[in-house]
C-alpha cells in the first residue's frame, strides 16, 4: 500500500516532532479521527506526562490526552523510531538569536537527528514559522544527501501552524490549513494528510508561498499593533483616552479594524516572525523599513510602561527604587498559561533593574515558570484587600478574566492599567 492509500484509509501512522502548543493539539486531532500517532520530544518529563494521560498545557484538557492514549498514542524521546511513522510533522521552535537573527537550530538539529532513520514512502511536513525558502534550502538537502528523489521516493511540504492558545472559538479542525508542496506530487500528499484533520485546506503553489503566508499573517498584526501603540503614546501626551478613540472608530462599518494597545508584543510568533522576513529580505538587497519601525515601537512599550509607573509614583512623592510593585498577569495574553516572549516579564525585569521590589499575581502561573532567558524566584500572590493595599503600585499587564477588578480598584493605592480594563476616569487609575 503506497502513502496516499495509507492516508486515505487512515492506516498511516502520524509522527509529530515537538509536543508543545502546536504539536499536542495536532496529535489530539489526528488521534480522534482514527490515525495512530507517535509523538517525539526531547523533554523526558513532558513525554512521561503525556504517556500518563495528563496535559502539560492548561487550555488542553487532560481528558483529551487520556482519550488519545487510549487510542494508542505514544510519546517518546527515541528519535530512532522515526521510521515507524508514515507522516512526519515538525513543530519545533524557531526563536531569534541574541542578535535578533533567525535561529533554525531546532529545525536543523531535528533533521540531523532523524535523517539516518528517514525511509522511502514518508511525507515530511514543516509547520514551524520561518523565512521563505527554508523547506527547499534547509530541509530538502537532508533528503537528497540520502539519495531520495523528492516527489517520488519521499514527499516534502510546508504547512504553517495557526494555533491560538485559549481561543474557544477556533479549534485545530476549524482553522483553515495552508499547504504548499515541493512538487505537485508532494502537494497531493500534503492535501491528503491535512484534509482528514481540518475542515478546509488552502493549497498554494509552493512551499515558499506557504512560508510567506505565515509571515504576512503575523506581520499584519505586528504592524497594526505597532501603529496603535504609537497612537497610544500620542493620545496620552494630548490627554486623550485612546480606548475611547478606538471604540468610536470601530463603529465605522467599513475600512477599519480595531486593534488595541498593550505593554508590548508577546507569544512565540508576533514579536519574532517579522525579523525572519527582514533577515531574508537583505539577501535580495531589500530593506523592510515599515516592518522594522513597527517592531521598534512594540519593543519600546515595556520601557514606556515602566516610565509611566515611575511618573505615577513620583506624583505621589514615592521613588521607584525600593517601591513595592505588584504585576497582575505574566502570561502574554489573557486566560492562558503561555508566557513565551511575554511583555509582562520584560516590564517586571525593567522594574527590578531600577530597584523596585516586584511580585506578581497570575491564576494561570502559580509559580514563575522556568525560562531560558528570564528568572524570578517567585510564586503568585493571592489577591485580597489587605494584599493589594500593601503595595505602592499595582500594574495591570495581562487582563485575565479571573481577576476581581472591582476589588482591585477599591483597594489598590494606584493602578497603572496597560490593557484599558478600567474605562472612563478613576482617581486611582493611570492608563499606560
Amino acid at each position: 500500500m503506497n502513502l496516499l492509500e495509507k492516508l486515505r484509509s487512515k492506516s498511516a501512522r502520524i509522527g509529530i516532532i515537538g509536543l508543545g502548543y502546536v504539536g499536542i493539539p495536532l496529535a489530539v486531532r489526528f488521534s480522534e479521527i482514527g490515525f495512530g500517532v507517535l509523538g517525539f520530544d526531547i523533554d523526558q518529563e513532558r513525554v512521561s506526562t503525556l504517556n500518563a494521560g495528563k496535559s502539560p498545557i492548561e487550555h488542553i484538557a487532560s481528558s483529551d490526552i487520556t482519550q488519545m492514549v487510549a487510542n494508542k498514542f505514544e510519546a517518546t524521546t527515541d528519535f530512532s523510531r522515526i521510521g515507524e511513522a508514515d507522516a512526519i510533522i515538525i513543530c519545533v521552535p524557531t526563536p531569534l538569536s541574541k542578535h535578533r537573527e533567525p535561529d533554525l537550530s531546532f529545525i536543523t538539529g531535528t533533521m540531523e537527528t532523524i535523517a539516518p532513520y528517514i525511509r522511502s514512502g514518508q511525507v515530511i511536513s514543516l509547520e514551524s514559522t520561518t523565512w521563505p525558502g527554508t523547506t527547499e534550502e534547509v530541509l530538502k538537502p537532508y533528503l537528497t544527501k540520502r539519495d531520495f528523489q523528492v516527489g517520488t521516493d519521499i514527499y516534502l511540504v510546508y504547512s504553517p501552524e495557526r494555533e491560538d492558545p485559549g481561543n474557544p472559538n477556533f479549534t485545530t479542525r476549524t482553522i483553515p490549513k495552508v499547504v504548499g508542496g515541493t512538487t505537485p506530487q508532494c502537494m497531493e500528499v500534503g492535501l491528503e494528510l491535512y484534509g482528514h484533520a481540518v475542515d478546509r485546506v488552502v493549497p498554494v503553489t509552493s512551499t515558499q508561498a506557504a512560508e510567506l503566508v505565515k509571515l504576512l499573517e503575523n506581520i499584519h498584526r505586528a504592524v497594526n499593533i505597532g501603529l496603535v501603540n504609537e497612537m497610544k503614546t500620542i493620545a496620552d501626551r494630548m490627554s486623550i483616552d485612546i480606548y475611547e478613540v478606538i471604540d468610536a472608530a470601530a463603529t465605522k462599518p467599513f475600512g477599519f479594524t480595531p486593534y488595541y494597545p498593550g505593554p508590548g508584543l508577546g507569544g512565540h510568533c508576533i514579536p519574532i516572525d517579522p525579523f525572519y522576513l527582514t533577515w531574508k529580505a537583505r539577501e535580495f538587497g531589500l530593506n523592510t523599513h515599515f516592518i522594522e519601525l513597527a517592531g521598534d515601537t512594540n519593543r519600546n512599550m515595556p520601557a514606556w510602561v515602566v516610565g509611566k509607573v515611575a511618573n505615577t509614583l513620583n506624583d505621589r512623592q514615592k521613588a521607584l527604587n525600593g517601591a513595592r510593585i505588584l504585576a497582575l498577569g505574566i502570561a502574554y495574553k489573557k486566560d492562558v498559561d503561555d508566557v513565551r516572549e511575554s511583555p509582562s516579564i520584560m516590564v517586571m525585569e525593567l522594574l527590578r533593574d531600577k530597584g523596585a521590589l516586584v511580585d506578581y499575581s497570575d491564576p494561570h502561573a502559580p509559580t514563575f515558570p522556568k525560562m531560558r532567558e528570564h528568572h524570578f524566584d517567585l510564586s503568585s500572590v493571592e489577591l485580597s484587600p489587605e494584599t493589594l493595599a500593601s503595595y505602592d503600585c499595582v500594574v495591570l499587564l495581562t487582563d485575565h478574566s479571573e481577576f476581581d477588578y472591582e476589588m482591585i480598584l477599591k483597594h489598590a493605592p494606584v493602578i497603572v492599567d496597560t490593557r484599558g480594563k478600567y474605562r472612563g476616569s478613576h482617581d486611582s487609575v493611570v492608563k499606560a
